[in-house]
């Protein structure tokens, strides 16, 4: 037998275990007040800005970055506005990046504090928190 058949059937074998071996939503515990899970958090793709180095040469600052928001109705409101989002969070990056001094390490809490209001203005009310979850410069 061929050596790529054999590994399909090998294949074949764990992939049609493989649904005996996970539980099932309905096995997995609910209870009568079963409530809908309301999805309360949404990440938006890195943003990035230009920095000055140390010695001279540009570098980049990357800050990923997403959105915790409790109320139903603000969080259509935000995902409906991620371009917006996006556009404004990285307009702020780069206002505080072309201030920061070469070679200075970035405050990311101050960079917390203005994409927070960025976010409170963009959706028009507060409500949301913004998480920064990575801030590299490179």
């Amino acid at each position: 037998m061929r050596r790529d058949r054999l590994l399909s059937l090998a294949l074949l074998a764990v992939l049609s275990t493989a649904p005996l071996l996970a539980p099932t939503p309905a096995l997995a515990g609910k209870g009568k007040d079963d409530k809908k899970e309301q999805v309360t958090y949404f990440a938006l793709a890195p943003i990035n800005a230009v920095i000055l180095r140390r010695d001279g040469r540009r570098g980049v600052m990357t800050v990923e970055t997403g959105l915790e928001i409790k109320d139903a109705k603000l969080m259509e409101r935000a995902q409906a506005s991620t371009p917006r989002l996006r556009a404004a969070f990285a307009q702020t990056l780069m206002v505080y990046a072309a201030g920061l001094r070469g070679g200075a390490p970035p405050d990311i809490d101050h960079v917390g504090r203005e994409l927070q209001k960025t976010a409170d203005q963009v959706l028009g009310k507060p409500g949301s928190k913004v998480l920064l979850t990575s801030a590299m410069v490179n």
